[in-house]
């Protein structure tokens, strides 16, 4: 899809991805990096070239930077941004099957890194953000507004999200800083592999969803593109879900 770089104004601008090493970051990081921006990614190996081989991930012309956001002192000792940050974009994330998140110790470790990890680096960053007057972009899912069995730390971490998003939207934007988030729904990444490399279990998810196919991190970054954009100026506190009807 052609899209146009002046309208959405990204040229020069200056992103970090946290969480954009593969996936729908990377997706994200990809495209904003393709419409001019100058963009930094996080990701928990050591170095750019250990995600080489793997599908989904391209980190061509993005700055690598190994940050374990599980670690409080890890995103403290991160990098800052001397020459601005002009938009922030929170999508890391965890989920761990077969009942494992119903043990307390998998259950808090979600948490951490899927809810408090994305206050942490708002916090972080905030900062630089209000300098430039930026924006922020958070990855919820819309596992925040139903049941996901089997997973009540990714449920809850993804629906407390949709609420920081509200509240930081709210007090933030009082400062200049606008706070939004997307909900995906069925995204083709490893994080869904689960589902999607089951034939049984992926017929089951097709039939939910009223486009009649699976999402790509494409759609997700399109959706955040526009919320980085002047196109999204009077937008803050709100989460976009984008799910291909799924949640309907």
């Amino acid at each position: 899809m052609n899209i146009d770089k002046t309208t959405l104004g990204l040229q020069g601008r200056h992103v970090l991805v946290v969480g954009g090493s593969s996936g729908i970051g990377n997706g994200i990081a990809q495209l904003f990096r393709d419409q001019g921006a100058e963009v930094r990614v996080w990701g928990t190996r050591s170095a750019a070239a250990d995600y080489a081989d793997e599908k989904g991930s391209d980190l061509t012309g993005l700055a690598y930077e190994q940050v374990d956001v599980s670690d409080p002192a890890s995103i403290d000792a991160a990098a800052g941004f001397p020459d601005g940050l002009d938009i922030l974009v929170l999508a890391q994330g965890a989920v761990v099957y077969r009942r494992k998140e119903f043990e307390m110790e998998t259950f808090r470790r979600v948490i951490d890194i899927n809810l408090v990890s994305v206050m942490h680096c708002c916090t972080r960053f905030y900062p630089a953000l209000r300098e430039r007057q930026g924006t922020i972009i958070v990855i919820s899912s819309i596992g925040a507004y139903k049941s996901v069995i089997g997973n009540p730390a990714y449920a809850a971490s993804k629906a407390g999200v949709v609420g920081l998003t509200r509240t930081l939207g709210d007090a933030w934007g009082r400062e200049g800083v606008r706070v939004n988030g997307i909900a995906p729904g069925m995204i083709a990444t490893k994080m869904t592999a689960v589902t999607t490399e089951n034939p049984e279990r992926l017929q089951a998810a097709l039939s939910t969803i009223s486009l009649g196919r699976l999402g790509l991190p494409a759609d997700v970054a399109h959706a955040a593109l526009f919320l980085a954009s002047p196109l999204a100026s009077y937008i803050t506190g709100q989460t976009i879900i984008v799910d291909g009807g799924r949640s309907l």
